[in-house]
């Protein structure tokens, strides 16, 4: 294992070690697997007690399916995860139902993950039935006190999932989320559908309620304004691996890696006068079923040398806490 992970871990609260996940492609008239997906591959980073680490990348890049597999809502195929010093891959499902109390999600599109059927009160408390954690009355309360906390009031617990608007059912998902007071929280892209202006006050709230609770993100997301206004490390994914990772200010200040440079042109400077040079990527994302060899970046890279197209680059720290995987970064 790269240096990476040699980490201060009492301060690291969940540790991933070269996580993998290939979703089997099956054919044929037994429907044996004839290929696999690489999703996620061999992907490694610590989340601190406290920060948020912005995870980006174009769709379909293993985003999502990283932070689905950290909770084991998939399964991975192989590596590691610790969480609070406990092997969360290894675990048994009881242990695991108990582990997920402090380990919650935010799903990207609200209205999906409630139930239309339930009023939005209980779906709050839903979480604190399953796990047994009081009495009916003082799971009504928890819920109505999380509604509270994310701007919805005691009335609105009685209404159902259609009577609200996106920016409320996505508050009302926090709420959700944060009824079992978890200490980790994935945050799946939770305002790429949110109109522009209701976003600014979703990110605000979780701002808010992570200073309060003491809270630990993992925020994915492909808008990297919005990424840079919450997160205090950034990590770049590419085609199922991370690329890029670094604390924000240095990462958008200077990136070191050719697809977050062409990431960082394409976001817009509110200047009129103002004009960023933009790096345009040519051709398409390849395909995960099939990866390039060597840096899976190379067919679209500006600046690859034949050396790309054959050996892969080691992700390692070009510079103190500044992580790439490029062979042009000195």
């Amino acid at each position: 294992m790269n240096t990476m992970m040699q980490t201060n871990q009492k301060s690291d609260l969940l540790i991933v070690k070269d996580l993998v996940k290939y979703f089997p492609v099956r054919g044929g008239l037994l429907q044996r697997t004839v290929a696999q997906v690489q999703a996620v591959d061999q992907v490694s980073f610590t989340v601190r007690n406290g920060e948020t680490l912005g995870l980006v990348g174009e769709s379909g890049c293993g985003k999502t399916t990283v932070g689905r597999s950290i909770l084991r809502l998939i399964e991975p195929t192989s590596g590691e995860v610790t969480f609070d010093g406990e092997n969360i891959i290894t675990m048994r499902s009881g242990s695991l139902k108990a582990m997920r109390r402090n380990m919650q999600i935010i799903f990207q599109d609200p209205y999906a993950s409630l139930n239309p059927r339930m009023p939005i009160g209980e779906s709050v408390m839903e979480g604190l039935q399953i796990h047994k954690i009081g009495r009916p009355k003082d799971r009504w309360d928890v819920a109505i006190q999380m509604l509270k906390k994310v701007g919805l009031e005691e009335y609105h617990a009685r209404r159902y999932p259609h009577e609200f608007s996106g920016g409320q059912r996505q508050r009302i998902g926090i709420a959700r989320a944060l009824a079992l007071q978890p200490k980790f929280i994935v945050c799946d892209e939770p305002v790429s559908a949110l109109d522009v202006s209701i976003q600014s006050q979703v990110l605000n709230i979780l701002k808010d309620l992570q200073r309060e609770f003491g809270l630990t993100y993992l925020f994915i997301a492909h808008n990297l304004s919005v990424v840079e206004h919450i997160s205090d490390r950034v990590g770049v994914m590419y085609l199922g691996k991370l690329v890029e990772l670094s604390n924000r200010d240095d990462l958008f200040r200077e990136p070191l890696h050719p697809y977050t440079k062409a990431l960082m042109s394409a976001i817009p400077i509110p200047h009129p006068n103002v004009k960023r040079e933009r790096t345009i990527l040519k051709g398409d994302v390849p395909s995960p079923l099939h990866p390039p060899k060597g840096c899976r970046f190379h067919t679209r890279c500006p600046v690859a040398v034949a050396k790309c197209s054959v050996d892969e680059p080691e992700f390692r720290e070009a510079r103190p806490a500044h992580w790439a995987a490029c062979w042009l970064v000195e």
